[in-house]
């Protein structure tokens, strides 16, 4: 195959891209420049995508004697995901800006560019599994359960995954990745790995989501509409945070409170006990399959609604242009903007955006 491998300048696309070469495919490299502040510098394991990072990209790609390139998708990237990011805040949502990089940039934009340039498919170092079978590609966890980011790609269509190439997927463990970039001579061996929201460098979320929607005082609502504290912004909440609650009426039973909602219309944000977090039901009209569509519209499925959470047994329904899921057990505090990828096994079936949240403790239980 003709193969573009994208290279983040980290250890597993720079093993992902040497194994597409060994494989003897016709391999070129590419890095996303994804920010208009080129001389921006890593922080340990923070960030990603700096001008380091394509640093330590060519050099790998020189090392695997493979033509490289440096690609502007900065206003692109902008438009999509931070954008994007800022909105769903901004709108009392939780989004997930790696979902939307993936399916936005790496595996739609990206993947469109190396299409039209005549590549057969993209290779990325992310550890997940491809399995061709007779009704189509499906895509299945990574053999390492601990690196599988089966998750974070769920947002993959059919028409994306047919294009698309993941030589980490079966590798046991990501201690081996090190060790075979360590015998290929890859400087990016024991690079750390990066953390955090990758355009919020430093980690202060608050502090950059509060530059771009603005701080505003409002009040903290209990369940029943009861004024008991008040807030500098309700962009810096989530559902199921504790922590920095400026709480000034004690709870009945003095239990800890927690985030249960957050209302942008009126910027407000809705406290409770944490029974209260759990969920019954979540829905939402986004969704996308991941290869063939279910034949049925309830089906029995898994549910997974972070990346490291633990899938759980539900039904899904589809009607009327909205999936809904009812967990066996409910779930623990699901905010809307949050992704729900549906497994089969293995197998991803699809996802979708969280827009509504049932809570399965009723006002007032």
């Amino acid at each position: 195959m003709r193969v573009l491998a994208a290279m983040s300048g980290g250890v597993d696309s720079a093993v992902a891209a040497a194994r597409a070469v060994e494989a003897g495919h016709d391999v070129v490299g590419v890095h996303l420049a994804l920010s208009r502040a080129g001389g921006t510098l890593r922080a340990g394991s923070r960030g990603c995508c700096t001008i380091e990072d394509a640093m330590d990209a060519r050099r790998a790609a020189d090392k695997l004697g493979m033509p490289f390139y440096v690609w502007d998708f900065s206003e692109r990237f902008r438009d999509d995901v931070i954008d994007d990011f800022v909105a769903e805040y901004r709108a009392g949502r939780t989004p997930n800006p790696c979902m939307r990089c993936n399916e936005k940039i790496k595996f739609a934009a990206l993947l469109e560019r190396a299409i039209e340039l005549g590549f057969d498919a993209v290779c990325t170092g992310h550890y997940a599994t491809l399995v061709d079978t007779p009704e189509g590609r499906e895509l299945h966890r990574a053999s390492d359960n601990a690196k599988d980011q089966s998750y974070v790609l769920g947002v993959l269509t059919a028409e994306q995954l047919a294009h698309t190439y993941f030589p980490l997927g079966a590798t046991p463990s990501k201690a081996l990745v090190r060790a075979e970039a360590a015998e290929r001579g890859l400087t990016v061996a024991h690079k750390p790995d990066s953390h955090d929201i990758c355009f919020i460098p430093d980690g202060d979320t608050r502090g950059w989501l509060a530059e771009r929607v603005g701080a505003e005082k409002g009040e903290i609502l209990d369940r029943s509409g009861a004024v008991v504290g008040t807030h500098d912004g309700a962009h810096a909440f989530t559902v199921g945070q504790r922590r920095g609650l400026q709480l000034g009426v004690p709870a009945a039973d003095g239990k800890p409170r927690f985030v249960l909602e957050v209302r942008p219309v009126n910027n407000t944000v809705v406290v409770g006990p944490k029974e209260a977090l759990a969920c019954a039901e979540i829905a939402g009209e986004r969704f996308t399959w991941a290869g063939r569509a279910p034949s049925e519209t309830s089906f029995a499925c898994d549910v997974q609604i972070r990346a490291h959470a633990d899938p759980v047994p539900a039904m899904a329904v589809l009607e009327g242009g909205v999936l809904s899921v009812r967990p066996e057990t409910p779930f623990d505090g699901v905010a809307p903007g949050q992704t729900a990828v549906l497994y089969d096994g293995t197998r991803v079936i699809g996802q979708f955006t969280i827009d509504r949240t049932v809570s399965a403790v009723p006002v007032g239980a």
